[in-house]
């Protein structure tokens, strides 16, 4: 991640844009604002941000047609930053390839550790991780082999498919649609029951009992997150 990576801002409030300036150049960023959503797609195009701040009710289209055009050719990182605060609003717009969501009014140092996170898991969306570790939970890709404190956990082809998804979106919210789909297939996004049903047993599996780090979340009415890696303690 560069020093003083580009932050692309749409947003047709003046004074929201005004107020990222001054948060996000008082972290380094080299900021550009536009307040419309096709002018926003066309500079993305031109200027190739590191991340993009994107508002959802834009003047010209909706922020979730400029997120799903966006999509159709760039990777970038994106984070929603909106007044919507349902959480069929938020699931909608991680469905679309969001890669994080923050409601208005918003925190200024949660907003800037969200960017920086977003942009992380980007830099590392290259090349596929073989290993995976946070805490006592590890995963051996290439290997498929699930351990917890060192000891080899047996999964099911199920329970490993859905962790392998989480583990590869770490510290992002998958979203249930997604899970379905992406596990189960194109027919099974409505199938809520197999989820919560598989991800009861994968907790019970990964967790360890009175760990003060949950490694597997439940974002309520959205999906789950699994934590991205951080350093085990050796507790």
């Amino acid at each position: 991640m560069s020093d003083h990576p580009t932050a692309l801002v749409i947003d047709d409030e003046r004074q929201i844009r005004s107020l990222l300036r001054i948060v996000l150049e008082e972290d380094h960023y080299r900021v550009l604002d536009y307040e419309s959503g096709r002018q926003g797609l066309s500079e993305i195009a031109s200027r190739r941000p590191d991340v993009v701040l994107l508002d959802l009710g834009l003047p010209d289209m909706d922020g979730l047609a400029v997120l799903k055009r966006l999509r159709e050719w760039s990777h970038v990182p994106v984070l929603i930053l909106s007044v919507r605060d349902g959480p069929e609003d938020k699931v909608a717009a991680l469905d679309a390839g969001a890669d994080d969501y923050v409601t208005k009014p918003f925190e200024a140092d949660e907003l800037l550790a969200r960017l920086r996170a977003i942009q992380r898991r980007s830099s590392g969306a290259s090349e596929e991780e073989a290993y995976f570790q946070a805490g006592h939970l590890a995963i051996d890709f290439t290997a498929h082999i699930v351990t917890v404190k060192g000891r080899e956990v047996k999964l099911t082809a199920t329970e490993y498919a859905l962790l392998k998804l989480l583990a590869h979106h770490a510290g992002k919210v998958v979203t249930h649609k997604q899970l379905l789909r992406e596990v189960w297939g194109p027919n099974a996004e409505e199938q809520s029951q197999y989820l919560r049903v598989y991800m009861t047993h994968l907790r019970k599996k990964i967790e360890t009992p009175g760990a003060k780090e949950k490694l597997l979340r439940t974002e309520s009415g959205i999906g789950y997150r699994l934590v991205a890696p951080f350093k085990d303690e050796g507790k």
